[in-house]
């Protein structure tokens, strides 16, 4: 059996996901009366996947395209889970370029195009949305072909074929069309795999080998290790060593050998050469170490990624409601689950905090980390969250800090705003494009740490309107840090549910986060104040009870709380403060909750 494997690398939303339903579905993977022929994003199977509308797990699919077998590997567009990217591309010799057609190149297609050139894959060019009125793909064109030019290591990359698409659609064309009405599919995608992609080369007469690529979590089967067969077979039952480069790690038994099929794991009697495959029976196994034939005792180097530049702490909820909404609460517990975390997501650093309980998570970015913190709470856990902190280096007794390139297309009416918020961080300006259309297309240098909250601060004062992604680009001798100004909190002085009587006082005083009858506790944060300073407030007060009406008594009227997501609060905690997490609430609270305690450590 003839095969070839491609990874689909893009920017967020430029139609990677959209592109795979188009060509699962074309080659008949489902039956026509199959839910899948009706869902979009098929790939996208995780709930956070679907509800941020982006790919955060990297996935292995595969189709029949007559007698070849295509194994597709979609990955992550956003730039805080290039790690996903790192760890699987190696299993491919090709990847299709997804770009957008008004968009153009994005920091992160800049960042998987660089990593697939780094693995000498061949790339297709996938100019999608060719039918967007704003599209202008001439101009897209000559940006690839720019990118190419910057990135490419050996002159035979800057030679890749173009293929235009409606990827939503599903058609494609080798030619920009003149209509989009035509009858096409994706057939010349297909074909320009099957001429373009090399088949993976194999020596079929050696021991069994393959480097561990992913790992999964089977209900039934358990850990699945999956990865590209480089050599040889291998069968159920049969031996294998797991070696981290040329260090044994142990000696296990197959229980059983898999291959990809649409989006089904087949049981298979034996694997092909070339074929990306998983096998149970591993149990010990980790990303990075190399299945092996016991005979032949040499590993593949590990698979190293780019390193993180976020540091959060998490531990266990101590707050005063602590063991009332979760099923996990306990540090064990939650120490258990980011170990299991830290097997799949290499991308993350995970070690006991030395200054005191819990664990310093390190991650790649804002949505990095909180993406680990949401599944844990869907899972059932309970925790508390410190403020992010950008990672710092020393290195020959100077600073280093991680800076980014930050790219923002947005309309003209906003670019004031933008420009005023990212001077008052110190960013640098790079580069200002605007397009006859009225946008603008601005890029900055800018320190991590004065990155930090911008995006949902940014969103708030453009109304949600505009592009932003940024791009890591390394470490460089630390500059001036802008603290962050931000007014005073109105924190809770009593313990108990909160009255509509109250919250009418106190919203005069500032905005608020909690509704009446709502359980708060002394030291919670209920509200921001609308000047700098914080301020504790009874929000469990009633109005005394006598024997008049007052005409006010039927005119209070409660404005609905601010909405905190998980990414706001973190964005807006201070150093004194923490986030209490729940399955059912988000608590922002101060680390001391007596209000003496914290006048007692303010004066030390």
């Amino acid at each position: 059996m003839e095969i070839r494997n491609i990874a689909i690398i893009a920017h967020v939303d430029h139609g990677k996901t959209t592109l795979v339903d188009g060509m699962l579905k074309q080659t008949d993977t489902f039956r026509s009366n199959q839910a899948e022929m009706q869902q979009t994003t098929i790939l996208d199977s995780n709930d956070q996947e679907r509800e941020r509308g982006i790919t955060i797990l990297a996935k292995t699919t595969a189709v029949m395209y007559g007698d070849i077998k295509i194994n597709i590997i979609d990955t992550p567009g956003h730039a805080d889970f290039g790690g996903e990217v790192e760890r699987v591309i190696s299993m491919a010799e090709g990847a299709l370029l997804i770009v957008d057609a008004a968009e153009g190149p994005l920091p992160q297609t800049r960042f998987v195009l660089e990593k697939a050139l780094e693995n000498n894959l061949k790339m297709l060019v996938v100019i999608n949305k060719i039918d967007r009125k704003d599209a202008e793909v001439k101009r897209v064109r000559q940006e690839i072909e720019d990118l190419f030019l910057q990135l490419a290591n050996h002159d035979y990359q800057l030679d890749f074929p173009i293929v235009y698409a409606v990827a939503r659609e599903g058609k494609a064309w080798l030619e920009m069309p003149n209509s989009f009405e035509d009858r096409a599919n994706l057939d010349p995608l297909f074909e320009m795999i099957i001429k373009e992609v090399p088949a993976p080369t194999t020596r079929v007469d050696m021991p069994f080998k393959m480097q561990v690529s992913n790992i999964e979590y089977d209900t039934y089967k358990g850990i699945r290790a999956i990865g590209k067969v480089q050599q040889g077979s291998v069968k159920t039952n049969q031996q294998v060593a797991l070696l981290e480069e040329n260090k044994k790690i142990g000696q296990y038994k197959v229980q059983g050998v898999f291959a990809s099929m649409g989006l089904e794991t087949i049981e298979v009697a034996e694997s092909t050469p070339g074929d990306i495959i998983s096998l149970t029976g591993l149990t010990d196994v980790k990303i990075g170490q190399t299945a092996t034939d016991p005979s032949d005792l040499t590993g593949y180097p590990m698979i190293t990624v780019t390193e993180p530049t976020l540091n959060i702490q998490i531990a266990a909820n101590t707050s005063p409601l602590s063991g009332r909404e979760g099923e996990f609460s306990t540090v064990r517990q939650i120490g258990d689950r980011l170990l299991r975390e830290k097997k799949t997501n290499i991308g993350l650093r995970i070690n006991p905090n030395e200054n005191g309980s819990g664990y310093i998570v390190s991650g790649r970015g804002e949505l990095h980390l909180a993406v680990l913190i949401e599944n844990m709470r869907r899972e059932g856990y309970e925790l508390e969250v410190g403020k992010p902190e950008v990672i710092l280096k020393e290195i020959d007794g100077k600073t280093y800090e991680p800076v980014e390139e930050l790219t923002i297309e947005i309309e003209n009416t906003y670019t004031g705003i933008i420009v005023e918020e990212l001077g008052k961080r110190r960013a640098m300006m790079q580069d200002s494009i605007t397009n006859e259309k009225g946008s603008n297309k601005m890029i900055f240098e800018i320190t991590s740490r004065n990155l930090l909250g911008f995006r949902s601060e940014i969103l708030t004062k453009t109304r949600g309107n505009g592009i932003f992604a940024s791009r890591f680009m390394g470490y460089f001798p630390a500059s001036d840090f802008i603290e962050r100004s931000r007014n005073g909190v109105l924190i809770a002085s009593e313990s108990g549910s909160a009255t509509a009587y109250s919250l009418d006082s106190i919203q005069k005083r500032g905005d608020t986060f909690v509704i009446p009858g709502q359980t708060v506790y002394e030291g919670q944060i209920i509200g921001i104040n609308k000047k700098q300073e914080d301020m504790e407030m009874n929000v469990t007060k009633g109005k005394q009870l006598t024997n008049f009406r007052s005409a006010g008594d039927f005119l209070i009227k409660i404005a609905p709380p601010v909405e905190m997501t998980l990414e706001r609060c973190l964005d807006f905690i201070n150093d004194d403060e923490l986030l209490e997490v729940t399955p059912i609430n988000l608590r922002l609270r101060k680390k001391l909750l007596n209000k003496d305690a914290r006048n007692k450590a303010r004066n030390r």
